[in-house]
C-alpha cells in the first residue's frame, strides 16, 4: 500500500438489514465486542436486534443510528486489524458522519452512540411518526428535482424539499409524507425513472428538522470533541473543520440541510487511488462509481468483499 492514496467512507441509515454483518461476527469477535460496548451504553441488547430484528424496530429511528454507528466501527476496527492502512481523509453520509469523527478520534465511540442515540430520539420526536417521509428520486436533473418540491410545497402548504445530493442523477426528497408523495408523483411525469421511498421512519436534512436540530445543539455543548486526526469532511458545507465548535455547529446544521456529498466525493478523490466504504451494504460504492469513473471503489460488506480488498491492497505492496 506504500504510495496508495485511500480514503474512507461510511454509509448512513438506509443501508441497515437483519444480519448484517453476520458473516463477520463469525470471524472477527471484535463486531460483537463493538456492539456490545454500545449495548452497555443504550441498555438494550444491539447484535440481538441486527440479527433478529423485527424489521420495524431496527428502522426505528433512535435505534436504526447507534446500530449503523456501531456496525461502520466494527467493519472500520475488522479492516485496521486486517490491514495497516493510514487514510488520508475521512467522510461518512448523514449519520456516516458520525463514524468518521470516530475514526478520526474527535470523538470516542461511547460518546457517539449516545450523541446518535439522542440526535435519533430527537428526531423521531420532532416528527410523529407516519408524518415525515424521504424518498429517492433517479434519473433527474437536480434544478428539476428542486424546481418540483418547491412546487408542491407551495401547492400543498407543507414542506418537502431535496436533501441528499447523492449523485449526478440521485436526488432523495424529504418531508411530510402527503408532499412527499405528491412530488413522487410529479417527478415521475417528469421524467424521473424511479421514485423509491426510503426505510426511514423520519424526514432527515428537511426544514421539519430544526426544532430537533436546535435540541441536538444544546447537546453538543456538553460532548467532548477533540480536533480529528485525520481529516474529515462535512455533509453540510463539504469542508473539513478542526476546531470543536466548528464540528458541533456542522453537526447541528447537517440535521435541517441538504447532504452535499456529489461535492464530497469530487473533492475526496481528486488524488485517491482507492475509496473504501466501511459498513453494511454498498449504498456508497455504487455513488462513488457514478461520480468519479476513474478511482477504484470497495464496499466492505461482507467477508468476501473485504477479502478482495485485502487481496488487492497485497498486490500493490
Amino acid at each position: 500500500m506504500i504510495g496508495m492514496n485511500i480514503v474512507v467512507v461510511f454509509p448512513g441509515q438506509g443501508s441497515q438489514s437483519i444480519g448484517m454483518l453476520s458473516d463477520y461476527a463469525q470471524a472477527w469477535p471484535q463486531v460483537e465486542e463493538t456492539f456490545k460496548q454500545a449495548s452497555d451504553v443504550l441498555g438494550y441488547d444491539c447484535w440481538d436486534i441486527v440479527c433478529n430484528g423485527p424489521i420495524e424496530k431496527l428502522n426505528k429511528t433512535e435505534i436504526t443510528q447507534p446500530l449503523m454507528l456501531a456496525a461502520d466501527i466494527a467493519v472500520m476496527r475488522v479492516m485496521a486489524q486486517q490491514c495497516m492502512l493510514m487514510p488520508m481523509v475521512y467522510a461518512g453520509h448523514s449519520l456516516g458522519e458520525y463514524a468518521a469523527l470516530v475514526a478520526a478520534k474527535a470523538i470516542d465511540f461511547e460518546d457517539a452512540i449516545k450523541l446518535v442515540s439522542k440526535r435519533g430520539q430527537l428526531m423521531q420526536t420532532a416528527v410523529p411518526e407516519g408524518k415525515g417521509a424521504m424518498s429517492a428520486i433517479i434519473g433527474l436533473n437536480d434544478e428539476s428535482v428542486i424546481h418540483i418540491c418547491e412546487q408542491v410545497s407551495k401547492d400543498l402548504g407543507e414542506p418537502v424539499e431535496a436533501v441528499n445530493f447523492n449523485s449526478p442523477g440521485q436526488v432523495v426528497i424529504a418531508g411530510a409524507t402527503d408532499a412527499v408523495n405528491k412530488a413522487m408523483e410529479l417527478l415521475k411525469e417528469e421524467g424521473a425513472k424511479r421514485a423509491l421511498p426510503l426505510p426511514v421512519s423520519v424526514p432527515s436534512h428537511s426544514s421539519l428538522m430544526k426544532p430537533a436540530a436546535d435540541e441536538l445543539a444544546e447537546y453538543l455543548k456538553g460532548v467532548n470533541i477533540n480536533k480529528p486526526q485525520i481529516q474529515v469532511i462535512h455533509n453540510v458545507d463539504a469542508k473539513s473543520h478542526d476546531e470543536p465548535d466548528a464540528i458541533r455547529e456542522a453537526l447541528a446544521k447537517q440535521l435541517y440541510n441538504p447532504v452535499q456529498w456529489t461535492h464530497t466525493i469530487q473533492i475526496i478523490t481528486d488524488g485517491a487511488d482507492v475509496v473504501v466504504e466501511c459498513g453494511p451494504g454498498k449504498v456508497l460504492g455504487g455513488l462513488t462509481r457514478r461520480i468519479n469513473k476513474e478511482v477504484k471503489s470497495y464496499s466492505l460488506d461482507s467477508m468476501a468483499a473485504m477479502q478482495k480488498f485485502l487481496d488487492s491492497m497485497a498486490m500493490e505492496e
